[in-house]
């Protein structure tokens, strides 16, 4: 079902998804106005906390989705790994933003590599693995180092095999346990970065700085926006996430995620068609936070601005800064320009993301510092 006429303050949001980007959703659209309805299976979700209710049911329970649907003027997504069935079944209904057929390309890794090759975009080498033979064959064809990644279900180095020699080829087929796989390229990296995109049912498109963001142990631990990188790169990677979006025709938020080679090369790692970890600075350091944002493009509003007040970092909070004791919450809420964002989780554990910190500064290196710091602080 699409709609052109705006969905105004007073309408009700529903959304898939009750972690801590659905929560953030939610508590932008609070402030315009808007009601919102969680779809989640674990009760008192972090979104639910702060939304007007929540439906307690698995994502691929249908009859549960239509519920959420004809409570809804609008349907959207927290992450990609909503079954794109369910997304199809309530689309007659409900306007759904983005649609079953983006969330398809995107949760799927070689759906999607293959959607950016065939549309011109830059990616590493990669092939598909459904068989022994393939992924021997694909081994032979990329050589090693390569990265070999399950098709579906991947998220915070979830999923992932390296490869060092064409003799781990019967371990790394064994590791799969028959499951769908690609097999990419290994680039040797500068940094990561990545650009979060929004786009319009009325086709505007408005692009964040991109995101300079660093790894611990697989997931996101730090990012700061914009990125320290040349001009040039900042402008093709933004013109990159742009043409992307335009591409899937997605309505709401669009994040490119990107390598930056030691070569100079911009390569994309993945997609994310919705709020991203690697956007939380925008809460506190953006004219738009790409919460607001999000609400603004699936409810057909005219977008906000992506610009900046200052740099600004985040270090996220994960479970083990818990143990042995709660961190020290106070040390961190003395210093006046850092602020706390919690989660609502109930349980922390190890690498579980439990919040994040944010600074700005009037570079974003100095934001990044304070950031780093206030974490330290915590278990102090």
């Amino acid at each position: 079902m699409t709609t052109s006429s705006p969905i105004l303050p007073g309408s009700t949001i529903g959304i898939l998804g009750g972690g801590q980007l659905g929560r953030m959703m939610s508590i932008a659209a609070k402030r315009m106005g808007y009601r919102v309805i969680i779809l989640d299976p674990i009760p008192d979700s972090p979104a639910a906390q702060v939304s007007d209710g929540q439906i307690v049911a698995l994502y691929d329970d249908i009859d549960a989705a239509r519920r959420l649907a004809a409570a809804s003027r609008v349907v959207t997504i927290e992450f990609e790994n909503i079954p794109a069935a369910t997304l199809e079944a309530i689309e007659p209904l409900v306007p759904v933003r983005p649609s079953s057929r983006v969330v398809r390309v995107c949760q799927h890794r070689i759906a999607e590599k293959t959607f950016l090759r065939d549309h011109g975009s830059p990616v590493t080498a990669f092939r598909a693995v459904k068989t022994q033979s393939d992924l021997q064959s694909s081994i032979k064809a990329i050589g090693c180092p390569s990265i070999l990644k399950t098709a579906t279900g991947g998220y915070d180095g979830k999923g992932q095999l390296r490869l060092d020699s064409p003799t781990q080829a019967a371990e790394a087929w064994q590791w799969l346990q028959g499951r769908e796989a690609i097999l990419e390229a290994f680039v040797n990296l500068d940094k990561e970065i990545s650009v979060i995109v929004a786009r319009s049912p009325q086709g505007q498109v408005v692009c964040y700085p991109p995101s300079e963001n660093t790894h611990a142990h697989h997931i996101l631990d730090t990012a700061v926006m914009p990125a320290v990188i040349p001009d040039t790169l900042l402008t093709q990677a933004r013109d990159i996430a742009t043409r992307i979006a335009v591409a899937l025709d997605i309505v709401g938020l669009l994040t490119v995620e990107m390598f930056v080679a030691k070569d100079g090369r911009l390569l994309i790692n993945e997609l994310a068609p919705r709020p991203h970890n690697s956007g939380h600075q925008t809460f506190d350091g953006a004219i738009t936070s790409q919460f607001e944002q999000a609400v603004r493009a699936v409810c057909g509003l005219p977008l906000g601005s992506a610009d900046l007040y200052h740099p600004t970092a985040i270090a996220n909070l994960l479970g083990n800064l818990w143990s042995p004791h709660e961190p020290n919450w106070q040390r961190v809420l003395a210093m006046p320009d850092i602020k706390l964002h919690l989660y609502g989780k109930s349980e922390a554990r190890p690498g579980r993301k439990m919040g994040h910190l944010t600074a700005s500064a009037t570079t974003p290196q100095e934001a990044l510092q304070k950031v780093i710091q206030a974490r330290v602080k915590l278990s102090t």
